[in-house]
């Protein structure tokens, strides 16, 4: 946070004001973009300063006002948007990247070596599944993946079976799910993560997706876990119009993971940054609306004979130990759910080719409702066995209920499902 940012705000009000002070920029109300690719230095002896503080963390420039080399390395729009990220999920700092998948590649690049194991949860979006099981292996990293994560003894077998093959350093887990909405235990995953720290003398890091929800309506790093990483490109960004990603932590787990952007050239660059920042300030508005929204939407699913199943988060039954997970770590269900349609891949589509509001495209978070068939589009590169196992069949739908009027979202739902 800047020196004149309150720590006690609500995040409705962080997300307004953190990470900008009018007086860094001549007193305008809004920041200014920063549009350079380097920045002068006032003498030869600063510019080494700079240069030790950055990349050593020690020397006189060490620990004071930021200062800055190149846009590569950070520049002014980025130090508030990471500013602003921190403080929305309550953690020391925030490293954003030009793209949620940027972001997990730097987790992954920067602690996982040769002859290391991860495991991860499922479902889980289909880049990080590609990441994990088709990249990483290619430098002899190891996986394993657990497929309750509300049940304890499905993810110790994971862990047992990922430590078989070397050295347990992440857990990755998304919750809720892409595009199910399945829950993982946040707490159980760390509790556990704990325990085998005990047991092997190397405690895994705990990394939680938490793009479904974000920072309004889950904040992970109050739980426990090490690692916050969030698709910025979904909710934060809001408009469909953007890409970033971004993760917060510790200090210390978060300063490697800047170097890792340095080297890869994966910044965030100046405009993007100042959009995205812009953008943060209606979140908690959006995100108001488009639950409101998704509730009705998905009741209307519900009583469909069309429909065989809805995994709105809303739904879980009292009682249940999905719901007393709900309850524990989330503020809100969120809008984005998947469906089934009773049938296979041609209910499916002749659903998807009836709408005329909804629009058929990936991603999810913006302000426009998004739809997609998740077995033939996101998650098309896994397996037919790797999709079962995340609860995805050709039958699946996945919804990301916008801010368009509620009544016109049902009457297009409703009309599509008579066309089936």
């Amino acid at each position: 946070m800047t020196a004149h940012d309150d720590p006690s705000w609500r995040p409705e009000t962080l997300a307004v004001r953190a990470g900008y002070d009018p007086a860094s920029a001549g007193n305008s109300a809004k920041p200014p973009i920063t549009m350079t690719s380097t920045f002068a230095y006032a003498s030869a002896r600063q510019a080494k300063d700079i240069h030790e503080a950055y990349f050593d963390g020690t020397g006189p420039e060490a620990g004071g006002s930021t200062k800055h080399i190149y846009a590569r390395l950070g520049h002014p729009n980025l130090d508030m948007v990471e500013t602003r990220l921190a403080a929305l999920d309550g953690a020391e700092a925030a490293a954003v990247f030009n793209s949620g998948m940027a972001t997990h590649s730097a987790i992954a690049l920067a602690h996982l070596v040769r002859g290391d194991s991860v495991v991860f949860s499922r479902p889980i979006y289909g880049g990080t599944n590609g990441l994990l099981t088709g990249l990483m292996p290619k430098f002899d990293v190891h996986h394993a993946a657990f497929t309750d994560g509300c049940d304890r003894a499905n993810i110790v077998a994971a862990v047992e079976q990922a430590l078989a093959k070397g050295p347990l350093r992440l857990i990755v887990i998304e919750t809720p799910a892409n595009p199910t909405a399945a829950l993982v235990d946040i707490a159980l995953v760390v509790a556990i993560a704990d325990e085998f720290g005990e047991r092997t003398g190397q405690r895994p890091l705990v990394v939680v997706d938490n793009t479904l929800l974000g920072p309004l309506m889950q904040r992970p790093i109050a739980l426990g876990v090490d690692l916050c990483m969030t698709s910025l490109t979904k909710y934060c960004g809001g408009h469909s119009d953007l890409l970033a990603g971004g993760v917060s932590g510790k200090t210390a787990l978060i300063a490697p993971l800047r170097l890792i952007r340095t080297t890869l050239g994966s910044h965030l660059d100046p405009y993007t940054s100042w959009l995205l920042l812009r953008s943060m300030e209606t979140v908690h508005l959006r995100m108001e609306r488009a639950s409101d929204n998704a509730r009705k939407v998905a009741e209307t699913l519900r009583i469909s004979p069309k429909v065989a199943s809805v995994t709105y988060l809303g739904f879980l039954p009292e009682g249940s130990p999905e719901r007393a997970i709900f309850d524990r770590q989330c503020s809100g269900a969120g809008s984005t759910f998947s469906f089934a349609l009773h049938g296979g891949e041609a209910e499916a589509f002749r659903f998807l080719d009836a709408l005329r509001l909804l629009r058929f495209a990936v991603s999810l978070g913006g302000s426009e409702t998004l739809i997609t068939h998740p077995a033939t589009t996101t998650h098309y590169s896994l397996t037919p066995e790797e999709r079962a196992a995340g609860g995805i069949s050709d039958a699946t739908l996945r919804l990301s209920v916008g801010i368009e009027h509620v009544d016109d979202l049902v009457a297009d739902v409703a009309r599509a499902l008579d066309v089936i």
